[in-house]
């Protein structure tokens, strides 16, 4: 009876043999989307191979792998040539590459790793010029399709937390060739209403379908926006190069909502909150003012509002004494100074020359210094000590 038992090395290595004998299996063309990519040290590159329904197991040996012009990476969509064959060691089947290229889809990702660099290194994405998220905004920009779950999901859960916000919509085409002029032609008419923040985005898809927020021009405008901008688009798995660039990414439509307002009862604690601290910063300046006033109505002064005048009356008499000590000083000084001209006008005064007998001629009120100044018959005016006298020059003598 044990007879008819195999062991389960034997019955894998009999499915290995039977794919291996396959001619349908020995060359296959296969295209599906990298998922669980591993690049082992020794060369070997492992991943998933996957499409809407179904997911198939995948090794490219160093050998081959080699001979690729790109870096395989998730999510990307690849054309593969190689065979199947089962790994006896894990009875699972899978597919030994020996070809890979990508494919249409595929060369978006590389589009987008090829963009996302340069606009890295041009420092788009610098938290440096993040603009800050108001918390408390009163009006909001969307600029998104006028309809589909994105829009609705926005107004409705802005509405439901912060239904005091203004909403302005700026509709837009999210998808196809004219999406990016649109999307970008709309956050530039933003720019001219008063706005405190925009959402800027759509609901999920593929990356066709989110390619216009890849678009360079968009991520472009995001940038220059004198606006903050919230982005939004697709689901949260999804990333595309409007979410680096922007000011804040958003996992989907709802968490951009979230994040642009907050909730009125969340306004309600920070009233309660800063009515409390309000109240107990005006207790605390209450009772500061209360304990001054306290101190200066306790205060000697006021106790005994005499005795502020008796100290002025003090301060009083001593401005006088000083007044008049100073006011006698002046006196004094100018005294002496005027005894001093005095004395400097008598010794240079000509008049005193007439106490000692001498005598002052004048002709015509002036004084004659020369005999040659009078003539005879000349009238003459005679100033002595005590008078003067008038006299007519009766002889004239040189000498």
């Amino acid at each position: 009876m044990q007879d008819k038992y195999v062991t389960i090395s034997r019955i894998n290595n009999y499915l290995k043999a039977y794919f291996d004998n396959n001619p349908h299996l020995q060359h296959v063309y296969l295209k599906g989307e990298i998922s669980n990519f591993k690049n082992h040290s020794r060369g070997h590159l492992y991943f998933t191979l996957k499409d809407e329904q179904s997911r198939l197991s995948a090794v490219m040996f160093q050998t081959n792998a080699l001979k690729l012009n790109f870096e395989p990476e998730d999510g990307m969509n690849v054309l593969v040539e190689g065979r199947i064959s089962c790994y006896p060691a894990q009875g699972s089947y899978q597919i030994y590459v020996e070809k890979m290229e990508v494919d249409g889809v595929g060369n978006l990702y590389i589009e987008f790793e090829k963009l996302k660099k340069k606009l890295a290194a041009e420092g788009l994405f610098d938290p440096k010029f993040k603009k800050q998220i108001p918390k408390y905004p009163t009006r909001i920009g969307v600029i998104t399709a006028p309809t589909g779950a994105a829009i609705k999901d926005i107004l409705s859960t802005i509405k439901r937390r912060y239904p005091i916000c203004e909403t302005i919509l700026f509709p837009c085409l999210v998808q196809g060739k004219s999406a990016a002029p649109d999307i970008v032609k709309q956050i530039k008419t933003a720019q001219d209403y008063d706005l405190d923040v925009i959402i800027c985005g759509r609901g999920g898809g593929s990356i066709e379908d989110l390619w216009a927020f890849n678009e360079e021009i968009v991520a472009r405008a995001i940038f220059e926006s004198k606006i903050p901008i919230i982005s939004a688009v697709g689901h949260e798995i999804d990333f595309t190069i409007a979410d680096f660039v922007s000011d804040l990414r958003a996992p989907t439509p709802t968490g951009a909502a979230e994040m642009a307002v907050p909730t009125i009862s969340d306004v309600k604690f920070m009233i309660n909150q800063l009515t409390l601290r309000s109240n107990k910063c005006m207790n605390n300046i209450i009772e500061i003012k209360r304990n001054k006033l306290n101190a200066i109505k306790d205060s000697f002064i006021l106790k005994n509002p005499l005795s502020i005048y008796e100290i002025k009356e003090q301060k009083l008499d001593m401005l006088i004494d000083n007044l008049n000590k100073n006011i006698k000083n002046i006196l004094v000084n100018k005294n002496h100074e005027l005894v001093l001209l005095a004395n400097t006008l008598k010794l240079v005064n000509p008049l005193n020359i007439l106490d000692r007998g001498y005598s002052v001629v004048k002709k015509d009120n002036k004084v004659i210094k020369d005999i040659k100044d009078i003539n005879k018959e000349d009238n003459i005016d005679i100033r002595i000590k005590n008078g003067n006298i008038k006299a007519k020059v009766l002889e004239v003598n040189n000498g």
